[in-house]
């Protein structure tokens, strides 16, 4: 392993410090930036500086998840207001300590976690139902019903760049009317309203003067038109779901207008940068270039790779996304993405289920142990595989145990598995975008672990650039923000100047082209042995259970008289 920071051919071509060239590159200004973090669990408030984009006062809060049932995931949409005002609140009294004031905030950017949705009344601005979280699995039999319908989950991907999928929004609008009277009620009578925890963040902050999203957002409700970027009539009819009641669409960085709601502390400040999370952190990432991947390491992982201004659409089942349109008139630029469900999660796994680790932090320091997994490899395929496999009758592993194995071999194992899933979705990237990735951008909680990023570096045979912002989301929210048309804090060219805060830590591969080869193929090897575990029963002629209790429900004077007709019928056939 080795050390860089910002070395001249490091991942992010990120010119060499030049204090002259950044001089010439950026409008000198000395206004703040603030970004409204909004994630799955915490919600965040920052304030950096331009045009050197130094964090310099934060606050974050936890944001509980209500769990009803098994596969459902919920939160208040007004706990979501409240934290956000309780955030910015508290970042703004650390500003006088670093000499500045809330005045000086020129704007304000918005990242937040994608797919999540939730439906309110446009009248007393309150919501009719909890959000929805991307995560959430009970508009199950609605992607039932309408892959009925059209014949296929990839019917949209042409057009959306997406599968018809329980991820995507339009399932979660679609489950809402069909499930909330409430909600049902509220459209009849054309009140109600729905979009991305941004259009709520928004709707909230403006009193309900803006109901507007941006491209990456709108991008993930399977009801956006990629080559037009606007709601796709044919998907709202499929949906039924009514255009007056979404968003209208912007692009990420522009002057959408200023905070009035009385209740925030941010009254009177200027809205200028919308973003989904994954995009921010890729644009955080300074993945500005065709092939240019980022992967978020957290609880699961999520990859994305820049593919320039046309889109990719994926034969293997990745995403086909909109990465960012940094300006109403700036050109689009996409990307592909994959997902890896269970990552960190895995090492959570070992800690409460398994009772391997006493804490998933101590992850790294018991797998350092042992040299090697000592051949046992780890699937975690807890709930099936997804890309490039898409195999949910697939059930999770720990195969190659011997005599020998030790707890400490398992935990190195789970730590592979993350490295070799990555590298499962790299391979398919690789394969079609068409762009030679050289590199791979890390960021997330789980990147403190150096020996995962060791083990990702000599398991794709790449080096492994690790943002030392560890978390790149509210970094890339807060340039696109400031460099919006009209607010001119900075200029966003990468090509030409250096960001002070982009830090790397550089790990390179140890292994031969061989090693990576004999492992790699044992890891596919394990998934094979993981698939085809959960079979459905067939069903026979013969009486369910079920059949025989509908049956015995019947009223005994119909069985009666059924029973009368057919001895009669009897008689009378013996007769002729």
């Amino acid at each position: 392993m080795t050390e860089g920071k910002n070395l001249p051919h490091s991942s992010a071509d990120v010119p060499f410090r030049s204090k002259e060239l950044r001089k010439q590159s950026l409008i000198q200004h000395t206004g703040l930036v603030g970004v409204i973090d909004e994630g799955t669990k915490t919600i965040g408030f920052s304030i950096y500086t331009t045009p050197d984009f130094r964090e310099i006062a934060a606050h974050r809060v936890e944001l509980s998840v209500i769990t009803p049932q098994d596969g459902w995931y919920e939160q208040d949409p007004l706990e979501m207001m409240a934290s956000i005002n309780k955030c910015a609140e508290e970042a703004i009294k650390q500003l006088p300590e670093e000499g500045f004031s809330a005045s000086d905030i020129a704007t304000i950017g918005i990242t937040n976690q994608r797919e999540t949705t939730i439906v309110w009344d446009a009248i007393t601005g309150k919501p009719l139902y909890n959000a929805l979280l991307w995560k959430d699995i009970r508009t199950s039999t609605t992607v039932e019903q309408i892959v009925a319908k059209v014949q296929d989950p990839n019917h949209f991907r042409s057009s959306t760049g997406l599968p018809i999928s329980t991820y995507f929004s339009a399932l979660k609008i679609r489950w809402l009317r069909d499930n909330v009277p409430e909600v049902r009620q509220a459209i009849r009578e054309k009140r109600c309203k729905a979009g991305t925890v941004d259009s709520w963040i928004i709707w909230n902050l403006t009193n309900g003067a803006l109901h507007i999203t941006d491209v990456t957002n709108a991008s993930r409700t399977l009801l956006m038109n990629l080559e037009t970027q606007n709601w796709d009539p044919v998907l709202l009819k499929t949906f039924g779901i009514k255009e007056h009641m979404l968003p209208t669409i912007h692009s990420c960085s522009e002057v959408f207008g200023k905070v009035t709601s009385e209740r925030s502390p941010l009254r009177g400040m200027t809205l200028s940068g919308i973003m989904g999370n994954q995009q921010a952190s890729l644009l955080g990432q300074m993945c500005v270039k065709p092939g240019q991947t980022k992967n978020t390491y957290r609880s699961g992982c999520f990859l994305l790779c820049n593919t320039g201004d046309k889109p990719v659409f994926s034969r293997h089942g990745l995403l086909t996304t909109v990465a960012y349109k940094l300006g109403p008139q700036a050109p689009t630029i996409y990307a592909i993405e994959g997902a890896v469900s269970v990552a960190g999660h895995a090492l959570s796994w070992l800690q409460t289920k398994m009772r391997i680790l006493p804490d998933s932090r101590d992850a790294e320091k018991y797998a350092e142990m042992v040299p090697t997994s000592g051949d046992v490899y780890f699937v975690p395929a807890f709930t099936g595989l997804y890309a490039p496999y898409w195999r949910q009758n697939a059930r999770g592993i720990i195969i190659g145990l011997t005599q020998f194995t030790k707890k400490n071999h398992i935990v190195r194992a789970a730590l592979e598995s993350i490295c070799f899933q990555t590298r499962d979705i790299l391979e398919c990237m690789h394969q079609e975008c068409g762009y030679e990735i050289n590199k791979l951008h890390a960021d997330g909680k789980l990147t403190t672990n150096n020996l995962l990023m060791q083990l990702q570096a000599d398991t794709i045979g790449l080096p492994v650039f690790r943002s030392q912002l560890m978390d790149s989301t509210a970094f890339g929210a807060a340039m696109c923000a400031a460099q919006a048309e009209g607010v001119n804090l900075c200029q966003f060219e990468p090509e030409k100047r250096y960001y002070e805060n982009v830090h790397y830590d550089t790990f390179l591969a140890t292994t031969t082209d061989v090693e990576r080869k004999e492992r790699y193929g044992k890891w596919k090897r394990a998934v094979e042995r993981s698939l085809g575990w959960v079979i459905k029963q067939k069903k026979t002629l013969e009486h369910t259970e079920e059949n025989y209790r509908m049956l015995s429900s019947l009223p005994a004077s119909i069985f009666l008289i059924s029973s009368f007709a057919m001895l009669v019928h009897s008689l009378a056939a013996c007769g002729h």
